[in-house]
């Protein structure tokens, strides 16, 4: 079986590298997290341009209606920007929660960013403050909501709220769309953490230590490896999840937390040992380093902790 993703695929993955890398995502992570959420809208309105708003959103509302694999190579891109909003949120499970939604048609352009809370698993909404809508997701059913009390988030660009229920509750796919929101949030965890293992290895072929660069040290080298085995073990489990999606087969909740639990834990790794690569200006927030580090702690509890997911593994390989 071949995990490869196609040219085309990876010509998209460049492209959004391309304009994130262009549209200084710091500087927006940053502001957001201040408060000030313009320079934030402008990359999703870029990242809008490449098509990446409308992934998951139904042609008929002038979605795309692509394969939960791009789904994954966007996403696995933007976590390695560490892209600031409700990324997981909008871009993947909203558009389910909405199917035969007119809203969808704003998800799609961009024009519209939604924030979702599904207890147990996401109790709480992101952003709810600056997202255009929030939703409340149950057994089965979802509704529209308004935020409550803000939380403070170990990621001050992930803002928390509580949300209750403001409208008529329907019928929806919360089981489909929680388990796309495990899968995205998994891919964004990938990304950062190969994010952090490149800067981590550009770092120690400038860093010196008793007058050798501490890339030349065999125990800098072997952790740094450790950190690739585990990020390129987690990417095929993030890609068999999302092909598990596409099919609708009945190893999909298996599928889906397995990428999840290691997705987590080689991001974990790799944030480890890229504040051990960089030493102490790794713990200085005016290191890009440390966006990146808050984004992993948050998003491995998002969507289901590590524990949780290993659980679910357990219980769907013994049933």
């Amino acid at each position: 079986m071949n995990f490869e993703i196609d040219d085309q695929q990876r010509d998209f993955a460049a492209s959004i590298d391309a304009a994130l890398g262009a549209a200084n995502v710091p500087a927006a992570v940053r502001a957001w997290g201040a408060g000030d959420v313009d320079p934030g809208r402008k990359v999703w309105a870029t990242l809008a341009d490449l098509g990446v708003t409308a992934l998951a959103v139904a042609e008929e509302f002038d979605g795309i209606g692509a394969h939960p694999v791009d789904l994954v190579v966007a996403a696995e891109r933007l976590g390695y920007w560490a892209v600031p909003g409700p990324v997981t949120e909008s871009i993947a499970v909203a558009p389910i929660l909405l199917a035969g939604d007119d809203r969808s048609a704003g998800l799609a352009s961009g024009e519209l960013l939604a924030t979702v809370a599904m207890a147990p698993h996401a109790p709480r909404a992101v952003d709810a403050d600056t997202a255009g809508l929030i939703l409340v997701a149950g057994d089965g059913t979802v509704a529209d909501g308004e935020a409550g009390e803000a939380h403070g988030s170990v990621d001050p660009a992930r803002r928390l709220f509580d949300v209750s229920v403001a409208g008529d509750t329907r019928s929806a796919d919360t089981a489909r769309a929680f388990e796309f929101g495990a899968l995205i949030t998994a891919a964004q965890l990938v990304g950062a953490g190969q994010a952090m293992l490149d800067a981590s290895v550009a770092y120690a072929k400038q860093r010196s230590q008793f007058g050798r660069l501490i890339g030349s040290y065999q125990a800098i080298k072997h952790k740094l490896a450790d950190v690739h085995i585990a990020v390129e073990m987690a990417r095929p489990l993030v890609y068999g999840a999302a092909l598990s999606l596409a099919d609708g087969d009945g190893d999909t909740a298996r599928d889906v937390s397995a990428a999840k639990a290691a997705a987590s834990d080689a991001a974990l790794l790799s944030a480890r040992s890229s504040l051990q690569t960089h030493g102490a200006i790794g713990f200085t927030q005016e290191h890009d380093l440390s966006l990146l580090l808050v984004r992993v702690q948050a998003l491995r509890s998002a969507w289901g902790d590590p524990t949780w997911h290993r659980r679910r593994v357990l219980e769907e390989l013994t049933a």
